[in-house]
């Protein structure tokens, strides 16, 4: 069942675009100046890069099951298992890694923006693309 919703704000599409480059981009900057080997930075690229299309497809998994859209279950549970896997993986990652604790948060934080961003930004363009006008008296219900 698709109910109608309205386009979301300029103001939050720009917030949610600029949280992703800010978390992918801080990490990815604290990536290069890290002082680990060219394998462990790889090893938490691809987490990132990963990371970030699990969560866009758990998003997307989810809104199309909510709105009667076919998802197939394999698909839906193949998201979820990609999504917590990634999130597993980094923090094993940075636990056992041989960076300072401020490092560890610095890149905990950023991959967790960079990750709810994603799935934010995924909202709004699905938003923007479905959205149907709807009378101002609506919108507090």
């Amino acid at each position: 069942m698709n109910l109608p919703y309205r386009k979301p704000s300029a103001a939050f599409v720009g917030a949610s675009w600029t949280a992703l480059f800010a978390g992918a981009l801080t990490y990815c900057i604290g990536l290069w100046n890290a002082t680990m080997g060219l394998n462990e930075k790889g090893y938490y690229f691809t987490l990132l890069m990963y990371g970030l299309f699990a969560a866009v497809s758990v998003q997307k998994s989810v809104r199309d099951r909510l709105e009667g859209i076919a998802v197939t279950t394999i698909y839906y549970g193949l998201s979820w298992v990609s999504l917590l896997m990634c999130l597993l993986l980094t923090t094993v990652g940075l636990w056992n890694a041989t960076i300072s604790l401020a490092e560890k948060g610095f890149f905990g934080m950023a991959y967790l923006l960079a990750l709810f961003a994603a799935i934010a930004v995924q909202k709004n363009t699905r938003d923007s693309v479905g959205a149907v006008a709807l009378p101002e008296e609506t919108l507090g219900q």
